[in-house]
């Protein structure tokens, strides 16, 4: 019965990982794919410095050396 096949469980009803797995995964992963991964997640971060507060994603993150480093987006014309 070749029309049984098995199919790839959809994403969406896998458990979700573990911190422990996500952990690991993220230590295995370049300092620009970390960056990469920064960047998406953004858009979720409040930063309060003093009595100011931004928005993750008016930073742009950047690999400079052994470090990600977030600067001030510059406004689009």
């Amino acid at each position: 019965m070749k029309f049984l096949k098995r199919r790839p469980v959809p994403s969406a009803y896998k458990p979700p990982l573990e911190a422990k797995e996500v952990i690991e995964l993220y230590g295995q992963l370049t300092l620009h794919q970390q960056a990469a991964l920064v960047r998406l997640i953004s858009r979720n971060i409040k930063i309060t410095i003093g009595s100011d507060e931004y928005m993750g994603y008016e930073f742009d993150y950047n690999v400079n050396g052994a470090l990600i480093c977030a600067t001030a987006a510059e406004e689009a014309d």
